[in-house]
């Protein structure tokens, strides 16, 4: 009963936190768009359905979603298995290089893009070749953005399974790739599929890239929800749309819960430290150097370009994209205020979603260490929702529900940190709860026995084991905050602009200096969330979470 007590009190603060921000926005959108006159009008969903543009939306984000999952798992396998047995100079920078796309907002990654097979990218000078608006762009840049998920889920539990019940099948008589089939694969099985529902999440409610890269021709539930709300205020069709995606990523959450929980329970782990060994033979050389120019080419290559062209002025390369972002705005400008003004404003942003996020994310972290039945696993899952929850409804809901007292904070500097926070949650328990519940039981139960309180057993015991953790989950939700543009693009003033929500502006203007000015912010960008990641390399020893 104490127990029980004790997680109560610590989910309270998380369940408010998520009722009053999360669920009450989402619930007030969607009870708008199909209520009328206090009547439910579900006869709106049969009439969405029924909608053949909707239909081709709900058709592509499936399959393109499908295709960006088994395109990543294609590619980063390879890489999974590679950063996993072999030892080689330069892998702790290489494994940082690999990350850096994950926790990049999806704009500097449309923008990355953008600048490599857009109009005067890359390919089109060289080649006259072409790719935004088509379907390859979006799939190469879902593949950028989510080849880390793949090689670290996989990876991780790659690196500590024993190589020698392979090597026993082949003393066998088993071939290479047989005793790979039979013995490797079903024990990775659940880590692969965890890898690919969870790329298959992200890809299925992308928006920026989608945004961007796209164009009117592509789109997925995501952006038209946003295009629905913002651009026709059809609140009805955006109503069946998210709770159409709501349903979709419950069921994928639940699945990926399910995956979760095999990998923990079916496997006998070994040191990582004693898996991994210097390349042997032409074969591993090859699969080694293959990794790093598919690396070089797939994640760095864009990051590159996107630099390179942020210096290419009207009269050669220079810094005049980098200049002007500091002018004050004109007649004319995109802008109330200097785009540079952006930058602060979201590492302000993004430092108050974070305390927000550590305070959230760490007591509900603490409250779910005790593995427990149904209600556990269920709000578990709770916390994640965010993640795969429209974030353009959870925007435009803060409009429309927070604009009364007590809860009045459209004028209010808060609202954004708020919605930033949302996101940010989720990373920090995911990277937090595994470390939390390593710690020995016992250390907390003879705590207790010596008289020490619930509080105080966190501060004595605890804490001192996750410390290290909770500066990498603050790491993360650092990045991620900065990086949150579903939501804010409806929140955020005109006279303070988020990053992403300036380079999105700057993108949608045409003009050479809009398009550089966009390229110099995505870059500003580019360089603090990288820089934010390899500070969490530096802290991260023991791999530890699930991020």
């Amino acid at each position: 009963m104490r127990a029980t007590a004790v997680r109560m009190g610590l989910l309270a603060l998380p369940l408010v936190f998520f009722t009053l921000f999360f669920a009450y926005p989402v619930a007030a959108i969607v009870g708008r768009g199909l209520t009328d006159a206090g009547h439910w009008q579900f006869g709106r969903l049969t009439a969405v359905l029924g909608d053949p543009d909707i239909l081709h939306v709900l058709w592509f984000t499936l399959w393109q979603a499908a295709a960006s999952t088994g395109l990543t798992l294609l590619v980063a396998l390879p890489g999974a298995y590679v950063f996993a047995r072999f030892d080689f100079p330069g892998k702790q920078l290489l494994r940082a290089v690999v990350a850096v796309p994950f926790v990049l907002p999806t704009v500097v990654v449309g923008s990355a893009f953008l600048a490599l097979v857009g109009r005067g990218g890359l390919l089109d000078d060289l080649w006259g070749v072409r790719l935004d608006t088509t379907v390859w762009a979006i799939l190469l840049a879902h593949v950028f953005f989510n080849y880390a998920v793949v090689v670290r889920t996989v990876g991780g539990l790659w690196s500590q399974l024993d190589p020698r019940q392979e090597e026993a099948a082949r003393v066998l008589g088993a071939g290479r790739f047989a005793a790979w089939r039979r013995v490797t694969l079903p024990a990775l099985g659940p880590a692969v599929a965890a890898a690919a529902l969870m790329v298959f999440l992200f890809t299925f409610t992308s928006f920026g890239v989608v945004q961007i890269l796209g164009g009117p021709t592509f789109s997925t539930l995501e952006v038209e929800i946003y295009r629905q709300t913002a651009d026709f205020l059809d609140l009805p069709t955006a109503a069946v749309l998210t709770m159409i995606q709501f349903v979709a990523v419950l069921g994928l959450l639940a699945l990926h819960a399910w995956t979760v929980r095999r990998r923990e329970t079916t496997l006998r782990l070994v040191d990582a430290a004693r898996t991994a060994h210097r390349p042997r033979g032409g074969g591993q050389w090859a699969l080694l150097w293959g990794t790093v120019a598919v690396i070089a080419v797939l994640l760095v290559a864009p990051l590159v370009v996107l630099v390179v062209r942020s210096f290419a002025g009207p009269d050669g390369y220079g810094t005049v994209f980098y200049t002007t972002l500091g002018s004050a705005a004109s007649a004319d400008s995109t802008f109330v205020v200097a785009p540079l003004d952006a930058l602060w404003n979201s590492l302000a942003y993004g430092a108050a979603a974070t305390a927000i996020a550590l305070v959230i994310g760490g007591l509900a972290a603490a409250a779910l260490t005790r593995r427990g039945g149904r209600m556990v696993r269920g709000l578990d899952a709770l916390l994640m929702l965010p993640l795969g929850v429209s974030a353009v409804t959870v925007g435009f809901g803060f409009l429309i529900t927070l604009d009364k007292p007590p809860l009045d904070l459209r004028s209010s500097w808060w609202l954004v940190p708020l919605a930033q926070a949302l996101v940010g949650v989720p990373f920090v328990v995911r990277t937090m709860l595994p470390v939390l519940r390593a710690v020995d039981g016992r250390l907390r139960e003879a705590a207790a026995v010596l008289g020490a309180s619930p509080w105080r057993v966190w501060r004595e015991v605890d804490l001192p084991m996750v410390r290290r953790a909770v500066l990498i989950a603050a790491g993360f939700a650092f990045a991620v905050s900065l990086g949150e543009f579903g939501a804010t693009v409806f929140i955020a003033r005109p006279d303070h602009p988020t990053l992403p929500v300036a380079v999105a502006r700057l993108l949608g203007r045409a003009g050479e200096l809009n398009y550089g000015q966009a390229m110099a912010l995505s870059t500003l960008l580019m360089v603090v969330c990288a820089g934010a990641l390899l500070a969490l390399e530096r802290l991260r020893t023991d791999h530890s979470g699930e991020f």
